[in-house]
């Protein structure tokens, strides 16, 4: 066909340049024109609609080195005659602090179009949707709009627009493209498209009379991310305040998460002026999560009608495949909150939350993956997120903590969560050639750590506490480390012996990592470093009672230093089972939350006291009482309604209960070996990258009744004693 291309041309308009800022292009063209798919990306983010329907947006978010294109397949949406294609493009600005923190931008908004004309598209800027910081501060997303729409726009999408008073779409030079955009260097998508999935809220008729306000809640039934649309006629004048909010908080913090009668809804709000012409349709670019949506209106002179109210829910297309009964019901509701959890993290990255920040963390991420192998065995997502982080290293041989980011954001041991991350890829999956390309990325991350060590051989001070220093030693949201920010009171006299501990485990995940690639020399050093790191620990941070102290020389004490004392073999099984007794018993030593529990059940399996589990699911069964749909961030810090690190369920179940993990990289041997707890049974089926493994077993008095099945390829790989 005459007005295909065979290499993409990047289309833009000017714009300011000091704000995130939106554009709209539209081309019109013949379905007969179209042979097939072609190929889209956008500066900064872009929505796709052939004729008025949404077909996907993306790309998948990249950086300054690294871009995605899309391919796009709309022959189903396909009329006679004359087609439309509509794209949203957000451009997130040049301003990184001022802008979404996660969208990166090479100085100009734009489309890439490719394998479809690049002449004939018209484009205008929407001056009249601005995207105001979301709160002070902080501000990582600048995504809520403050909206109002013209007549040069209403009915954009559909044929038979007038858009003669658009400009035309200009090409991009290609010398003043960047080297990650020039269209030969373009990245295909690695991961599905999102899910888009229609829901609707029922409303009924509802009328506003004119000169009046009106309030309506409306409740979703659970945590959600969704694309939302509001059709509305007439109304002219009108203004909508739209408040997304996760759940009702009263004056003493976050309880029961229903009790409006108590509680007030508080997030953030969309606005939109309405324009009263015919088929107006108010949809907020990005996506928007939420449990309650509240919609005030006032009018004006005119009667304003919601005609409909609709929303697509979407994030990464996860197919679960394992499942699974136990003989505890309450843990039945907490797998389904931790599921819901974990698919509102996960879109074109894992996110650690879907509400405040939507930011790729290396810690929770790590958690995240796990989860993700457990039940699916999927690790597309995971593959990208490793790549992501390799791209984040520092001069210094750190990772910037959370990525894609434009922004620094450094916690030096998030740095070892990534080198864990490497480690479960190479159980689960075993693939060589991914595994060796990001080798040279740990040897500096390690090498930063072996040069930042003090004169006993400790890993030095580092860092501080969040908003004081440069770099943040955050290691949990326990209850007593509140006030220094999630770091222990140890951090700010001296070094911390949780991130010794840490670079130790790294150290050790490192060795047999480099040892599965075929790297001695590597596997031998990292060995050596290792060893030498633990007889620091043990010289330098144990006391008198043979407790590993937050810090040497300190007297503060937490569970956190006893976990990962034992996870090392810094501490004996015999002395680990003894001081993380003494932590559950003892009042006044800080304790693992939400997002630690998963190092602390390890612990405590490792030191054959997993019986304990129980009473730390009661963290999970108060959620569930307090009528949570997702997990929390942590008790005693609740910012976030949703936050995947606390999806433990969906590791903690079929790996653990059911017993089913690699027993060799690839999972070229299979353990069964599930751990009771206080369990009496659990039967289900464990979905492994082998196939499937069906375990049932009973506990009668001490003994375990194990029956397994499955393909017939996991079978023959579960490892025997």
């Amino acid at each position: 066909m005459a007005d295909i291309i065979e290499r993409g041309t990047w289309l833009t308009a000017p714009v300011r340049e000091d704000r995130t800022q939106l554009l709209y292009f539209r081309h019109e063209f013949d379905a007969s024109s179209l042979a097939g798919t072609f190929r889209l990306s956008a500066d900064s983010r872009y929505k796709l609609f052939c004729n008025g329907v949404l077909v996907q947006a993306g790309p998948c978010k990249g950086d300054d080195k690294v871009w995605y294109c899309d391919e796009v397949s709309i022959k189903e949406l396909l009329l006679p005659g004359t087609n439309v294609l509509a794209v949203e493009v957000l451009w997130a600005g040049n301003d990184p602090w001022n802008s979404n923190h996660s969208l990166f931008t090479m100085g100009r908004p734009a489309l890439y179009v490719e394998g479809i004309s690049a002449q004939s598209w018209r484009c205008h800027v929407v001056d009249t949707i601005l995207f105001p910081a979301e709160e002070e501060g902080f501000a990582p997303l600048h995504i809520h709009e403050q909206a109002a729409l013209g007549p040069n726009t209403i009915g954009w999408k559909r044929a038979g627009f007038d858009d003669s008073g658009w400009a035309e779409a200009k090409a991009v030079p290609g010398k003043e493209l960047p080297e990650s955009r020039l269209p030969e260097r373009l990245r295909p998508r690695a991961i599905p498209q999102m899910a888009l999935i229609p829901h609707s809220f029922a409303l009924g008729d509802f009328t506003v009379s004119a000169n009046s306000e009106k309030e309506l809640v409306l409740d979703a039934g659970e945590e959600m991310c969704a694309y939302l649309r509001l059709r509305l006629a007439g109304g002219r004048g009108a203004k909508i305040e739209l408040l997304q909010s996760e759940c009702y908080t009263t004056e003493h913090g976050k309880q029961n998460r229903l009790d409006s009668e108590h509680g007030i809804l508080e997030g953030y709000t969309d606005s939109y002026t309405v324009t009263g012409l015919a088929n107006e349709c108010y949809e907020p670019f990005w996506f928007r999560t939420f449990r309650f949506l509240r919609l005030r209106v006032k009018t004006e002179a005119e009667p304003l009608r919601i005609c409909a109210f609709d929303y697509r829910e979407t994030g990464y297309p996860l197919a679960v495949k394992t499942s699974l009964t136990t003989s505890d019901k309450s843990l039945a509701e907490i797998w389904d909150i931790s599921l819901r959890t974990l698919k509102r993290c996960m879109h074109d990255t894992y996110m650690d939350c879907p509400f405040y920040e939507q930011l790729q963390y290396a810690m929770d991420t790590r958690a995240e993956i796990l989860y993700t192998y457990a039940i699916s065995a999927d690790d597309r997502l995971a593959r990208q997120a490793i790549d992501d982080f390799s791209r984040a290293q520092r001069p210094d041989g750190l990772l910037n903590c959370s990525y894609p980011n434009k922004n620094a954001n450094v916690i030096p041991g998030f740095s070892l969560y990534w080198i864990l991350m490497l480690h479960d890829h190479m159980m689960y999956f075993g693939d060589k050639a991914f595994l060796a390309r990001y080798l040279p990325t740990v040897t500096r991350i390690l090498d930063f750590f072996h040069t930042h060590r003090n004169a006993e051989g400790l890993v030095d001070k580092l860092g501080g506490e969040n908003g004081k220093a440069a770099i943040w030693s955050f290691i949990d949201w326990a209850e007593s480390w509140m006030p220094t920010t999630g770091m222990p009171d140890a951090g700010l006299h001296g070094p911390i012996t949780m991130e010794s501990l840490l670079v130790l485990l790294g150290l050790q995940k490192a060795a047999e990592l480099a040892e599965y690639l075929e790297k001695p020399e590597e596997a031998s050093e990292w060995r050596s470093r290792a060893e030498r790191l633990r007889q620091a620990i043990r010289a330098c941070c144990l006391d008198g009672s043979g407790m590993l102290t937050d810090g040497p020389g300190r007297p503060e004490l937490s569970q956190h230093a006893q976990v990962f004392g034992i996870l090392t073999g810094t501490l004996s099984r015999e002395a680990g089972r003894r001081n993380l007794l003494r932590t559950m018993e003892e009042r006044g030593i800080a304790q693992c939350s939400v997002a630690m529990c998963f190092y602390l059940f390890r612990a405590l399996e490792e030191t054959g006291l997993y019986d304990y589990t129980d009473r730390y699911w009661d963290i999970w069964r108060r959620m569930v009482g307090n009528a949570c749909s997702t997990c929390v961030e942590g008790e005693y810090y609740p910012r976030s309604e949703c936050h995947a690190w606390g999806a433990l369920a969906l590791y903690e179940l079929p790996s653990v209960a059911l017993g089913v993990r690699p027993a060799a990289p690839g999972y070229e041997q299979i353990e069964v070996r599930p751990q009771p707890g206080a369990l009496t049974s659990a039967c289900g089926t464990v979905h492994t990258p082998r196939g499937d493994l069906c375990v049932a077993w009973e506990k009668t008095g001490s003994r375990i009744n194990l029956h397994i099945s499955g393909d017939a390829e996991a079978i023959g790989r579960v490892a025997t004693d």
